[in-house]
């Protein structure tokens, strides 16, 4: 049962936003336990590419977490550089930092950090023995005013809090929610390889972020601080698309058959992936400003609770904001009320994920619609002009 001292909580899921939630809960003086299917932090050989964290939500978290100096110093500001081509490989924007620390002049801080560096960061910053990894979380039932978890290795923790942090294809969310994801009607396949295998086209994507666009279709390519380049490659298709799992020749030969006739050195992008670098990821969401009536002793943050598109980079930044939103909203309850603050949180972190994930959903539909690319460039001009910034090429 729950005490004076607050509830016994247990996170399920180990990415930005389960972490966060530890991670200052922690420095709140509030125990936690989180369990990740993981066997250890290492387990997972490919973890995306780079993300930038944002002020008002990343940022904020991650200084919550007392790990602010540790992620600045493993971010990139060349990170910050933006290319923008159509499908001829012709540049229609771009945008070099002209700053001598490769930061733009004027502009809020927001250098490229890796997936996988600040998961490490975060992890690294934990309480020693409050992450329980090799836990794939099976169930929870209720028992008595608390719930019983299930794992899938047999053992079993109870807790009077379970805060499923365990991304878009959450086990925790039908405790609380019959929401379903939704394909969006696009799929990306991710690739990747060594810079240093192809210092030519590695030339050609610039230092930070690298987007073609045509026929509804997008080529994305980011450097990460291994000397690896990360590419997806995003076009229409069914949500029964699949690649072959064993034959890498042939997945890279479907995937180049979406991008024919584009420029042969953005082909190659695609055509240097190393075989064991091929990921199909479809691109899902789920409905657009979800919500759930709440439910004492269960709630769900990051992708779990409201997983959206990845062209608003919002989606670490939500996650790891709600982390933060909630270990605030425990550490700050009165007595005995713990279960109130959930609740707040959630009406509060619903409106602000809901219009993130409707932002990100509308730069989706420009950058895969008609003239993707020059709806990508005015935008990120429009955003450059409000803050005074120079120069832009294109």
């Amino acid at each position: 049962m729950s005490t004076a001292a607050g509830p016994r909580i247990a996170i399920i899921g180990g990415g930005p936003g389960g972490l966060v939630l530890l991670n200052v809960l922690a420095r709140r003086g509030i125990s936690a336990t989180l369990y990740e299917r993981d066997d250890s932090p290492t387990a997972r050989g490919q973890v995306g590419s780079s993300l930038d964290l944002h002020r008002g939500s990343g940022q904020d978290a991650i200084e919550a977490a007392g790990l602010h100096d540790e992620w600045l110093k493993a971010s990139r500001a060349e990170g910050e550089e933006v290319i923008g081509t159509d499908k001829a490989g012709v540049t229609i924007i771009h945008h070099r930092p002209s700053g001598p620390d490769g930061r733009t002049p004027g502009a809020p801080l927001k250098p490229e950090i890796d997936r996988k560096i600040l998961r490490q960061i975060l992890v690294d910053g934990a309480p020693k023995g409050s992450i329980e990894w090799g836990h794939s979380f099976v169930s929870a039932a209720p028992l008595g005013d608390a719930w019983e978890i299930s794992f899938a290795d047999g053992s079993k923790v109870t807790a009077d809090l379970v805060v499923g942090a365990d991304g878009g294809r959450s086990r925790v969310r039908p405790l609380v929610s019959d929401a379903q994801i939704v394909h969006t009607g696009w799929t990306m396949v991710e690739l990747a390889f060594a810079s240093s295998a192809h210092p030519e086209l590695a030339a050609r994507l610039g230092a930070g972020s690298f987007y073609a666009f045509g026929e509804h279709k997008r080529i994305a390519a980011q450097h990460t601080g291994d000397g690896r380049i990360h590419i997806g490659a995003t076009f229409p298709a069914p949500e029964s698309f699949v690649i072959p799992a064993d034959d890498a020749a042939a997945a890279k030969a479907l995937v180049l058959a979406q991008f024919e006739g584009w420029a042969p050195w953005l082909r190659e992008l695609i055509a240097s992936g190393e075989d064991d670098s091929i990921f199909l990821r479809p691109l899902t969401i789920l409905p657009i400003g979800h919500t759930w009536p709440h439910k004492k002793g269960v709630t769900i943050i990051g992708d779990a609770a409201n997983l959206m598109s990845t062209f608003a980079g919002a989606g670490a930044n939500v996650a790891m904001l709600a982390g933060l939103e909630l270990a605030q909203a425990l550490a700050t309850a009165p007595a005995g009320q713990w279960d109130v603050a959930v609740a707040q949180f959630e009406t509060k972190m619903c409106k602000i994920a809901g219009e993130a994930a409707a932002q990100s959903d509308k730069n989706m539909k420009e950058a895969l619609g008609d003239e993707g690319v020059q709806k990508f460039a005015a935008r990120v001009k429009r955003v450059m002009a409000k803050l005074g910034i120079e120069p832009y090429v294109g």
